[in-house]
């Protein structure tokens, strides 16, 4: 596979967006996330791994506003938000989410689709309009414009949702299991979408994945997650050979080419 992320930007050149500083929270008895810490910095691409039921979605959750920690603090552009509704957080500090599944009408057509979230975010008509035509056209979707969702590709029912997402203009893209059910060729394709929005958009992007080489291909820096702690940080190539995520999730005798 070719190589995507041509460059990886250092945390320590960019500003903090998002810090989830010592948050821990547990379902009744079950622990789900123990003193977890992290920073996404601005115009960076960071990916979550871990095993199945670590706390990638939940994080996501959490960031979003759709749960509470039970302890600890989510601070988003220099703000501690744990009591900021969802609306808030896709408003005021500009969060788009892309869910593992759905996150689209299926009984709607692509543009239908677009224009019932596009009311919502774009007032403006004359504005909404040029939006969508900007995104349909930035990803390929003008053959398939007057098609229900249901009848949609995977691959093109993936950029209708990140289509759907960007209608807010956020700064932060956080994309949940992005490449689960696609070909090879409709993941590289995806992968090409995240790194130009980076590139081209400047949006801070955090993607969790089990496709862990798919993953690894197109961030910046990456954590491993495992019983509900953060046991290994940093550039995929030092991820790799670090000996605690070895032993937490990839093995011996993984490689990322």
């Amino acid at each position: 596979m070719a190589i995507i992320k041509k460059f990886r930007i250092k945390s320590f050149k960019k500003k903090p967006i998002i810090k989830l500083d010592k948050l821990s929270l547990s379902f009744g008895k079950m622990k789900v996330l123990d003193n977890v810490s992290f920073v996404l910095n601005e115009g960076q691409i960071l990916g979550l791994l871990g095993p199945n039921g670590v706390g990638k979605s939940t994080i996501f959750n959490l960031i979003t506003g759709v749960i509470k920690p039970d302890y600890g603090s989510i601070i988003i552009d220099s703000k501690i938000v744990n009591d900021y509704p969802v609306y808030l957080r896709t408003t005021k500090f500009k969060i788009g989410y892309v869910p593992q599944y759905g996150g689209y009408f299926h009984d709607l057509t692509l543009l239908e689709n677009l224009n019932a979230i596009g009311e919502i975010l774009v007032p403006n008509k004359k504005t909404r309009d040029e939006k969508i035509n900007s995104l349909i056209a930035k990803f390929e979707l003008d053959a398939v414009r007057d098609i229900k969702a249901s009848y949609l590709s995977g691959g093109q029912r993936k950029k209708l949702t990140v289509s759907l997402a960007l209608l807010g203009d956020p700064k932060v893209l956080l994309l949940d299991e992005p490449f689960a059910a696609l070909d090879v060729m409709t993941i590289k394709m995806l992968q090409q979408i995240i790194v130009n929005l980076q590139s081209q958009d400047n949006i801070s992007v955090i993607l969790c994945d089990h496709q862990a080489r798919d993953l690894l291909t197109c961030v910046d820096m990456a954590i491993v997650l495992s019983n509900c702690k953060l046991v290994a940080i940093g550039s995929p190539s030092e991820l790799i050979n670090n000996n605690d995520a070895k032993s937490a999730y990839f093995g011996e005798s993984f490689k990322l080419y």
